[in-house]
């Protein structure tokens, strides 16, 4: 999915704040506004110089090869997207969840005072899709960001961004599902290439091969009368009757009479004889 480079900063009222939406049940499923997670005012995002032509919120490049570039922004982490805004460029950045393909808690150097601690930072790497017409793999942009309270905030940002992605389906694994629905609703019979268990637009699928096809509300006549009763596959059609004994269990000694009749119950045929179970 495309990244959406924007202008002006999300207005606040255009979402749901997480403690409203934890306190009621919503009027809406479809039409509801995104909830947001997170709004974290003055941090700071920070990016290697190789990055920052990716990232429109960057006004400048790193003063040097060995300094990352720095940018304060506003982040509004919220069920839609990541956003983050550069109010001193007014300019920003909407990235979508599925392009976010990692991110976890790290710790680096205070960009801007080397000379202090290590602080905590979101880390996060987001794809970016090659350009229309181009079939290299998609770019790969590292990118942290560290609130102004890292202590405390770095946190709920990295819960935010699990909570809000896991809303999100990924169409990769929606592709895998249809096509293993797929290939479920196929049954294979010994001698035939596959029977389909019906058809996308819910139609019934082609007649099992040598049958006289399915029995519908349009052709039930065709097979039933008015009380239900079985008339064939079709008025005037001829049933051949069966032979004389169908249906009929024979004895014992019918079975032996036709053994010796036929020559198969002499002593000469023992061997060839299969025994009988009562």
């Amino acid at each position: 999915m495309p990244l959406s480079t924007i202008n002006t900063p999300p207005a606040l009222d255009s979402f749901t704040s997480l403690s409203d939406h934890q306190s009621q049940t919503p009027s809406t499923f479809y039409d509801a506004k995104p909830v947001l997670h997170v709004h974290a005012v003055g941090a700071r995002a920070v990016t290697a110089g190789e990055y920052v032509k990716d990232l429109p919120f960057f006004s400048d490049g790193p003063a040097s090869e060995e300094r990352p570039a720095v940018e304060t922004v506003d982040a509004y982490i919220s069920t839609e997207n990541v956003t983050l805004f550069n109010t001193t460029t007014a300019t920003g950045l909407s990235i979508p969840y599925p392009n976010i393909a990692l991110h976890a808690i790290q710790r680096l150097e205070d960009p801007v005072d080397s000379a202090k601690k290590e602080v905590p930072g979101l880390f996060m790497q987001i794809e970016t899709p090659p350009k229309e017409g181009e079939e290299d793999m998609p770019t790969v942009i590292e990118l942290a960001l560290i609130p102004s309270d890292p202590d405390t905030t770095t946190q709920q940002l990295y819960e935010a961004v699990t909570n809000c992605s896991n809303l999100v389906p990924d169409e990769d694994e929606e592709m895998d599902m249809d096509m293993e629905d797929a290939h479920n609703n196929r049954i294979v019979i010994e001698g035939l290439s596959g029977i389909e268990m019906g058809t996308s637009d819910g139609g019934l699928p082609p007649p099992f091969p040598g049958s006289g096809g399915w029995i519908t509300a349009e052709n039930v006549g065709e097979y039933f009368d008015a009380d239900g009763n079985w008339i064939g596959g079709g008025e005037g059609e001829e049933v051949e009757p069966l032979g004389d004994g169908a249906g009929r269990v024979r004895g014992h000694d019918e079975v032996d009479g036709d053994e010796v009749q036929n020559g198969t119950n002499g002593d000469d045929e023992e061997a060839n004889k299969r025994p009988r179970t009562d």
